[in-house]
């Protein structure tokens, strides 16, 4: 009988929390330890990974300034993820924790170290999310005056893994000898340098880290388009996916494992994580009405516009609240997550897909209800789909530790119940976990 169970993971930025909120903490976590009790948190309900998002920008592209997106605490501050991945990593014994780098703000050298060494201080559980960055902003803060056009970025990007693969892979496993008696650290006849001399980058090597855990961390991607999903069917350990329904989830997962076989990989050897934003109460009903509160608010409106117009770079606040968009629009930024935010076509007014998107992570499925009715769909539609997992979130990445306690203490027992996600870890290393089923 083949194993029911499925994958869990939790998206989430470091950035304040539900601060306007009565249960969230006020908006001051810079020291980390709410997230490190998240971590803990995630661990205690056994989720195979955390995942910190990052953007390298202070948004100024909703209504033309910088104003709204810091009055809504939108997108900014956010802090770098890399230090808290360590602090979450060093506080937990089996969670992966996996940080949003871009290829567009770490030379290949550096982000190679950076991960070598996060991998060897969690003790083989770190996670690199790949991105090549969508913002023209983002790109004033390293030197240029505009990213490059989609395609260039892929065809770096493309590089750059290569790049990095060499650097992981120039000290051979069994380099580190540590021969006491006739006092050899190392094998320097096993250390290498990798030469390379490319398109868009040049680099000597070798890595100056020894071999990490896992010798390389794993690798996520969210790639939407088919260019993204081909270069995510070449890399990726896991990918991060908003589909539309059951059917659009079945569809992705069945066109990714096409790619991924026809590159030669073993299809089983890479997940798909589906973005849900489950909203829990202890009656149907409750559930609903939590839902509408939250999303038809204004401040909930206005904080969807600051995000989605930050990473597709397209000022929202030109357009008519309550009629819908004009046009269907393009961007040389986040494509696919506008695609799926203006669900053109579809009528709606700039409010619903407000309500609907959530800051551009739409749920793939709506999941509203008690915890035991939301397992339960969760279950029927991993069924379905035929797997991996899912990567749960909140509309607009921010959370209180009353929703933790929701998903944690109140869904996962219930999926725990039904035998649909693990109840122990068995391996040590997040690659590991991740194969495990």
């Amino acid at each position: 009988m083949a194993d029911k169970r499925f994958h869990l993971a939790w998206f989430m930025n470091f950035t304040p929390d539900e601060w306007r909120e009565p249960f969230g903490q006020g908006g001051n976590p810079w020291d980390g330890q709410f997230y490190i009790e998240m971590a803990q948190a995630m661990e205690r309900a056994c989720f195979d990974l955390i995942m910190i998002e990052d953007k390298l920008m202070v948004p100024e592209t909703y209504g033309g300034s910088r104003d709204l997106s810091l009055k809504h605490a939108m997108m900014v501050p956010k802090a770098d993820p890399a230090p808290l991945a360590v602090a979450m990593g060093m506080a937990t014994r089996h969670l992966g924790v996996v940080a949003t780098m871009s290829t567009m703000a770490y030379p290949p050298f550096m982000l190679a170290r950076l991960s070598s060494t996060i991998d060897s201080l969690t003790k083989g559980r770190f996670g690199w999310n790949v991105v090549t960055s969508a913002e023209d902003l983002m790109a004033k803060n390293f030197g240029m005056d505009k990213l490059p056009p989609r395609e260039d970025r892929y065809a770096m990007a493309e590089e750059y893994m290569e790049v990095c693969e060499k650097l992981f892979n120039s000290w051979e496993p069994d380099a580190v000898v540590l021969d006491r008696k006739n006092g050899i650290y190392a094998d320097g006849s096993k250390v290498h340098t990798i030469d390379h001399k490319g398109t868009f980058y040049q680099v000597r090597g070798p890595l100056n880290t020894v071999p990490s855990p896992q010798r390389r961390p794993v690798y996520l991607q969210a790639g939407a388009s088919p260019r993204g999903r081909d270069f995510a069917a070449r890399h990726a350990d896991a990918i991060v996916s908003v589909a539309n329904g059951v059917e659009g989830m079945k569809a992705f997962r069945a066109d990714i494992r096409a790619r991924v076989e026809k590159l030669g990989r073993d299809p089983d050897d890479i997940k798909v994580f589906f973005c849900i934003c489950p909203s829990l109460g202890e009656t149907e009903e409750e559930a609903h009405a939590r839902y509408r509160n939250v999303t038809m608010s204004d401040n909930f409106v206005t904080d969807v516009l600051i995000s989605i117009s930050a990473i597709t770079e397209i000022d929202f606040s030109q357009f008519e609240l309550d009629k819908p968009l004009p046009e269907k629009l393009v961007t040389n930024g986040e494509s696919g997550t506008l695609d799926k935010f203006q669900q053109w076509g579809s009528g709606k007014t700039l409010r619903q897909l407000a309500a609907d998107g959530g800051g551009g992570l739409v749920s793939s499925m709506e999941l509203i209800g008690t915890p035991a009715q939301v397992a339960e769909k969760m279950g029927a539609a991993m069924a379905e789909v035929g797997g991996d997992g899912f990567l749960i979130t909140t509309p607009v990445l921010r959370v209180s530790r009353r929703y933790i306690a929701e998903i944690c203490d109140g869904l996962v027992p219930e999926l725990q119940a039904r035998g649909l996600t693990r109840t122990e870890y068995k391996h040590q290393l997040l690659r590991d976990n991740l194969r495990e089923f």
